[in-house]
């Protein structure tokens, strides 16, 4: 028996003895309780890891749940206009609307200057080369034409007229290309096709098109636009937007305008002369009241989590710091001073506003508390959901950002934790990994033992057998 399969093969036969179970319980047995600690401890740091990505999941979670309930604007006291087919109204950021009041008049909506080319065969066919020299200013427009323009300070824009993009199609293009703040497009109907270019809005956004023709390819000024233009069109003249605001006119480029009413965003629809529409307020009293219940029944789920995974007795994170400090600081969330700078007797705490901690860790909500404050210190009470940064004084999405962010620190929080508790499990691997080696080694070792222990054992019951067989021979001839 030469080999290892050979004498695997043979084992027992001079013994009788199953050695290979022989060797596999002994091995078994000598290494038995390192691999149940082993086994123990790969078991806890799984559930480690996973208890600390279900935290951390939990609370990042909550917070950008309820920071993304604080910026969509529900639970902030929003502007109202009394005839949205006029004025739309809506809140910018960071504003306060207390006491917000105006009447607004829309006298004329701002428009852009529209100017189109009369038909042409071709789209693609050249009218000319050269270049083009775009203006801004402002016009003087009557039945269709341009009868005056005054060039605003900016420089004028030149755009190149070449081989490739002397078509229709083509200075559209090169004009887009030009980035100079007008947009053409080329309309086809029956008729042809005919080069429309639009400008932005607002009175100074005028704008004429003066060609400077190649004498060699010349055409380019059938598309001039300007008071000395024949054969272009103006549909739409550049005009400033006229608002009143109690009664003031006051001229804006645009038709959104946010620099009128503190606070507020002024969409204009429609301009109609002689009718005041009342821009006000409307709190949000019943959001308010379903952030406060929403955010309880959350964090009374994450409360549960935290509880389940620091219990003393079953908790995978028992005796991690960084998931009791979570534990603690979500505790004292509700007696945290959410703002600053409060009227005497408002609300500054949740704890306040009736939002109670009972005994099991678990908040509840006291209906009748938080109807009261939300009908006496309604400003109050918004402020707490304010869009905050993480401090006291900066709303409750601001506190429990900042326990989020804590929570999941690489450093302090969570995120140490998980990268503590993911080396152990690669360290772990490491002894799984010598430990089996060892077995290896152990089951070879005793493997050759036991085989050169039967190879003997089988060698002694030869001898004996010849030695029987002697005996006998000699006993028959005598």
């Amino acid at each position: 028996m030469t080999t290892t399969s050979s004498i695997t093969t043979a084992l027992g036969a001079g013994s009788g003895v199953d050695i290979n179970a022989l060797v596999a319980s002994l091995v078994d047995a000598q290494f038995a309780n390192k691999t149940t600690q082993l086994t123990n401890q790969s078991a806890t740091i799984t559930k480690q890891i996973s208890a600390v990505s279900t935290l951390k999941s939990g609370i990042t979670s909550f917070a950008s749940a309820l920071n993304s309930l604080v910026k969509g604007g529900s639970l902030a006291t929003a502007p109202t206009s009394s005839n949205s087919s006029i004025l739309n109204v809506s809140a910018l950021s960071g504003a306060k609307l207390s006491g917000l009041s105006a009447s607004v008049e829309v006298r004329q909506l701002a428009a852009a200057q529209v100017a189109t080319s009369t038909p042409r065969a071709d789209p693609i066919a050249s009218v000319g080369k050269g270049s083009f020299t775009l203006t801004f200013g402002t016009a003087t427009v009557g039945d269709g034409a341009m009868t005056g323009f005054t060039a605003g300070s900016g420089t004028p824009v030149t755009i190149p007229i070449t081989t490739g993009n002397s078509g229709l199609n083509g200075i559209a293009r090169a004009i887009n290309a030009a980035g100079a703040g007008v947009t053409a497009t080329v309309l086809t109907d029956s008729a042809g096709s005919r080069l429309s270019i639009k400008g932005a809005t607002g009175e100074a956004q005028a704008f004429t098109l003066t060609a400077t023709e190649d004498p060699a390819a010349p055409g380019l000024a059938a598309l001039n636009i300007g008071p000395d233009a024949t054969a272009t069109t103006i549909g739409s003249a550049a005009r400033d937007a006229i608002v009143a605001v109690d009664g003031t006119a006051l001229k804006r480029s645009t038709n959104s305008v946010s620099d009128l009413i503190t606070g507020v965003k002024l969409d204009l629809v429609s301009a109609s002369v002689g009718t005041t529409v009342t821009i006000g307020t409307s709190a949000p009293t019943s959001a308010l009241s379903q952030a406060v219940n929403d955010f309880v029944e959350t964090f009374n789920q994450l409360n549960t989590a935290i509880k389940e995974q620091t219990d003393p007795a079953t908790g995978a994170l028992r005796s991690d710091a960084a998931a009791t400090g979570l534990q603690r600081q979500m505790r004292q969330l509700t007696l945290t001073k959410l703002t600053t700078g409060a009227a005497a007797g408002a609300p500054t705490t949740l704890a306040e506003i009736g939002v109670k901690t009972n005994r099991d860790g678990s908040l509840s909500v006291d209906s009748n508390l938080l109807s009261t404050m939300l009908t006496k210190y309604p400003q109050a009470v918004e402020a707490m959901f304010a869009d905050g940064k993480g401090a006291s004084g900066n709303g409750l999405s601001g506190a429990l950002t900042s326990i989020s962010d804590a929570a999941v620190s690489i450093k302090t929080g969570l995120g140490a934790s998980a990268t503590r508790y993911s080396k152990a499990q690669s360290d772990l691997a490491s002894d799984q990994s010598d430990l089996s080696d060892a077995e290896t080694k152990a089951t070879t070792r005793l493997t050759a033992q036991f085989a050169a222990m039967d190879a003997r054992v089988a060698a002694y019951k030869s001898t004996q057998a010849f030695l029987t067989q002697q005996i006998d021979a000699w006993n028959s001839k005598a």
